[in-house]
């Protein structure tokens, strides 16, 4: 079986071809001043661990020590060192690509700033095309960039991230609901994900903040618009979507 699950954030388990992977895991209950919307479960049977980039909401170290240690972690060449506890860890750059089992992971270009404040540690952001019998890309968090036409030929499911982790979008090169439609356009996805959204809240914003549903919800109007062709499946946290 071949599926994708939302565990919320910018973390997703996909499995496919009998391999397991997911991406960015954020996966405690309280984050600094934020607090989770809906709890998950530590996934399992991982075959892999896909880092986009060093910001704090994206490799965070507290979630990656809950999953076993000799799990492979790839991250954008220069983060290595963040994760001398691990086994193995994987330092990749745009081109670079790993194989896990019978699918082949290649790092892809993203438009976002890598650092990791507080640390001397860098590397760029970056987004995974996984291909295998479907193809997936995880954009991580970028920004728009001409190059995502043509970026993932015979694209099955995108993954993309609509927004951030509080009620604006935040600082810095994002894709918002709007701009998340047209990369759409230019992705030319079979199926569309939404990702980033919908998962922390500041602790003194209720559960039910407007910020945690409107996203997706505008997402899915200008996809209709901008992206008619592509099916959009919004996925809650915890939910799963079969291929």
């Amino acid at each position: 079986m071949s599926s994708i699950r939302y565990l919320g954030h910018s973390t997703v388990v996909v499995e496919l071809d009998g391999s397991r992977l997911v991406t960015d895991p954020l996966l405690r209950k309280r984050v600094g001043h934020l607090l989770r919307a809906a709890s998950v479960d530590t996934p399992g049977d991982l075959d892999g661990v896909l880092i986009s980039h060093a910001h704090h909401d994206h490799l965070d170290l507290p979630s990656i020590a809950r999953l076993d240690p000799t799990i492979p972690v790839v991250v954008p060449r220069g983060l290595g060192r963040l994760l001398k506890d691990r086994e193995s860890v994987l330092e990749v750059e745009e081109g670079d690509e790993v194989v896990f089992g019978s699918i082949a992971v290649r790092a892809t270009r993203a438009v976002h700033e890598g650092r990791r404040h507080g640390s001397r540690a860098a590397g760029p952001a970056l987004g995974y095309a996984i291909t295998g019998s479907r193809r997936i890309y995880f954009a991580g968090d970028t920004d728009l960039f001409p190059e995502m036409s043509g970026l993932v030929e015979n694209l099955d499911v995108a993954l993309i991230p609509i927004w951030g982790w509080g009620p604006t979008l935040g600082r810095g090169l994002h894709l918002g609901p709007e701009r998340a439609a047209e990369a759409l356009r230019l992705l030319k996805p079979r199926i569309a994900v939404p990702i980033h959204w919908g998962t922390y809240r500041p602790f003194h914003r209720g559960a039910r903040a407007r910020f945690l549903k409107e996203p997706a919800e505008a997402f899915v109007r200008e996809a209709a618009e901008r992206a008619p062709e592509v099916e959009v499946r919004v996925l809650q946290p915890g939910e799963q979507l079969t291929l």
